[in-house]
């Protein structure tokens, strides 16, 4: 390899990391608590299935739980699966040439999506922040399809907005403080959901991945935020002997589904 050869892939190794890094704070912008849901999720992918799993990163964006999970267990292996095309390149960017991780484009509400996994079987189904695209009647047959692809004795761990309607005036008061919060960080400099992907429709190689993003999704998807008791009502129906919650903030809930 010539220098100008490693200058070249040193260059483009660290724009795939510089991507990493910012869709991070972007995603912290609304979720300050972001990594303390991943470390929990990695606590009981150890606890339940050992440190050594196979992995399906269910809508795995840019990769971020497959990258924590490689980061701590070197021996796990992982399978993300997403529809966006830039979340995707990056993805693609950031794992290239790395053996542990396989990456499939395929869309969660085709029937058939699970056809185009490498494996049958999973030891651990892990999503964050994702299916909260979907409506209540994609997401229950989703985790019935999931529930035939972890192993017994395997996990799901979703972890998402789940909102208790029940109690509208804790949920109106969370939401005015977390609202002040964001609003503050962004007179700070915070870029928002819409700035960043401002800045990847700039970007020459992320250009056309994210025009075709929003061909197939526009602005963001219209889905629901169900209870964590309605998620855990589901799995059960769809076959998990133990669901409960793991985590939790005042908006979000991590919930453990044991088969």
């Amino acid at each position: 390899m010539t220098d100008a050869d490693t200058t070249t892939t040193t260059t483009t190794a660290a724009d795939w990391r510089a991507w990493q890094v910012s869709w991070d704070r972007q995603q912290e912008w609304y979720m300050p608590d972001r990594e303390q849901r991943f470390r929990t999720m990695l606590d009981m992918v150890e606890a339940l299935v050992g440190p050594a799993p196979r992995v399906l990163d269910l809508a795995c964006g840019t990769g971020t739980i497959t990258a924590r999970l490689l980061a701590r267990f070197p021996r796990a292996t992982s399978t993300g699966v997403d529809l966006d095309p830039a979340l995707l390149a990056i993805a693609e960017g950031t794992f290239a040439g790395d053996e542990r991780v396989s990456l499939v484009a395929a869309d969660l509400k085709d029937p058939d999506w699970t056809a185009r996994l490498p494996y049958g079987s999973y030891d651990a189904v892990l999503t964050a922040t994702a299916l909260h695209w979907l409506h209540a009647e994609p997401l229950a047959a989703l985790y019935g399809q999931v529930a035939e692809l972890v192993r017994d004795g395997g996990v799901l761990m979703n972890a998402d907005h789940m909102i208790d309607e029940t109690t509208p005036r804790i949920n109106a008061a969370e939401r005015a403080q977390r609202h002040a919060q964001m609003e503050a960080a962004k007179r700070d400099g915070a870029l928002d959901w819409a700035q960043w992907w401002q800045l990847a429709a700039k970007d020459p190689v992320l250009a056309g991945p994210t025009a075709r993003r929003f061909e197939i999704y526009g602005e963001h998807a219209d889905g629901d935020t169900p209870s964590a008791a309605w998620h855990a009502r589901v799995l059960r129906e769809k076959g998990f002997g133990e669901v409960r919650p793991v985590w939790c903030s005042p908006s979000d809930t991590l919930l453990l589904a044991l088969k």
